[in-house]
């Protein structure tokens, strides 16, 4: 049996009988305080699993305490002790949510059996969680969608991380899925039943990053009207993800450094040293080694941070996964908006699996969304993901009408669209230099020209679209 336990008692002879009675027969930790305002203030600060309040103590009795408590944390577990054992005082305190209750004097057996009771409470609390979360997870997993080779590799890896305690460094372009493959590292390890705690080192301004990382007590500040927890302590016994780690700035460097280094870290204002027990997880779209050799990253950090190091490949160079991600993505948007579209037609397909997608998987969600919005058939079509037209399948013809013509009419159809297209492209990557055009198409400029003439496309059409 683990866990740590606050106990409050203005009665310090008390408070040496309860730490000698649990002592001698559990593990558990233990903090003891005989003024109840200065314990509010640990509570504040330091993560505790129970909390033992006796009712009656001056300045603040253990009702109010019950109370504060349960505002900073309402899943801590409190048993109330008192001298006065009433039922009304009884009630209250359950009412107020007490767990238990325990009236003085008491039997060592008694307060064991209810810290016993107590602990195995809060440990199926925490089974109860981690279940749902493992339940859950095969969804959050399955998020991460892929069956290309570079994908299976990722998977493995992520099956083979998770359990560790290691810190992690993800690297890839944006929207190439960081966040969830931190997540899915996260649900896999043994620190599922508690938070992942996300910071974007890029959304918050440098001027409050500091406070929202590591927290700040009261009048640290212009506006710092009350001490605040910081992440890292949010993330206490949890997972810490750095998202955009590459934007940080050189100070908070330092300063991360230490928490990653030492796990130790200061409030803003502060002179006390706060322990932290975290999994780090990081991600960047930065080239690291990079940034670090123009002295704009430090290198202790990035050799803290690059323990193991996952790199999330770009769409193109998985274009395998698209079809796949697309079908993903208009099953869960059809559930969304509650709409009955089953398919992606061949000419929508082919759409996507010629688009570039800069933005990778989360261009390529947008693009879906959109589409199901729009879609008022059971099939997604072109028009209905690129409802500007502001992309265009490289083959306009291939659409649903082109099944409705014979097969050589179809092919001939095909041919004059391809070669139409397939011209334009090397004109535009030759810039207009036909010789060049040639050379890269393997064939004679007189063919090119010859193309040029049948497809009727002069020098202007080379920075045109195709049409």
């Amino acid at each position: 049996m683990s866990g740590r336990i606050l106990i409050v008692d203005d009665e310090k002879d008390m408070l040496v009988l309860l730490r000698r009675i649990i002592s001698e027969k559990t593990d558990l930790q233990l903090v003891t305080e005989s003024d109840s305002v200065m314990a509010l203030e640990l509570f504040k600060k330091q993560p505790f699993d129970l909390v033992i309040v006796d009712l009656k103590m001056p300045r603040m009795d253990g009702i109010k305490l019950l109370e504060e408590v349960k505002k900073i944390n309402p899943n801590v577990l409190v048993v109330i002790m008192t001298a006065y054992g009433t039922i009304e005082t009884a009630v209250e305190a359950v009412q107020k949510g007490a767990y238990d209750y325990i009236t003085k004097p008491f039997r060592k057996e008694r307060i064991l059996l209810t810290i016993n009771k107590v602990m195995k409470w809060r440990e199926m609390v925490r089974e109860n969680l981690a279940l749902r979360q493992a339940l859950e997870e095969r969804d959050s997993f399955s998020c991460m969608v892929g069956a290309s080779p570079v994908m299976k590799e990722i998977f493995e890896q992520i099956r083979q991380v998770a359990p560790t305690t290691a810190t992690v460094l993800i690297t890839g372009a944006s929207g190439t899925g960081k966040e969830l493959l931190a997540r899915a590292i996260h649900q896999n390890s043994l620190r599922s039943s508690n938070k992942m705690i996300t910071i974007n080192c890029t959304a918050i301004p440098e001027q409050v990053i500091e406070s929202e990382l590591f927290g700040h007590v009261k009048g640290a500040f212009t506006g710092a009207w009350k001490d605040k927890r910081g992440l890292v302590e949010e993330a206490h016994q949890g997972t810490l993800f750095l998202d955009e780690i590459g934007d940080l700035n050189p100070l908070m460097q330092t300063k991360l450094l230490r928490l990653v280094q030492e796990g130790e870290f200061k409030p803003v204002g502060s002179v006390v040293t706060k322990k932290a027990d975290i999994r780090f997880i990081a991600a960047t779209n930065h080239n690291l080694k990079e940034e670090m050799e123009e002295k704009r990253f430090r290198e202790d950090l990035y050799y803290r941070l690059n323990v193991i190091h996952l790199e999330l490949p770009p769409l193109k160079e998985r274009k395998d996964d698209i079809s796949l991600l697309g079908y993903h993505f208009l099953k869960k948007y059809t559930r969304a908006n509650q709409k009955e579209i089953i398919d992606i037609s061949p000419a929508a397909m082919q759409s996507l699996l010629s688009l570039e997608l800069p933005g990778n998987v989360r261009e390529l969600e947008n693009i879906i969304e959109r589409g199901v919005i729009f879609c008022q058939t059971n099939a997604l079509e072109v028009r209905d993901l690129f409802p500007d037209n502001e992309h265009k399948t490289p083959y306009p013809c291939l659409d649903e009408d082109i099944y409705r013509l014979s097969f050589k009419e179809a092919k001939d159809k095909m041919t004059h669209e391809f070669h139409r297209h397939y011209v334009l492209s090397v004109l535009r990557k030759s810039r207009g230099n036909i010789s060049k055009a040639a050379a890269m198409a393997g064939i004679q400029r007189q063919y090119i020209h010859r193309l040029m003439k049948e497809e009727g496309i002069d020098a202007k059409d080379i920075n045109l679209k195709c049409e």
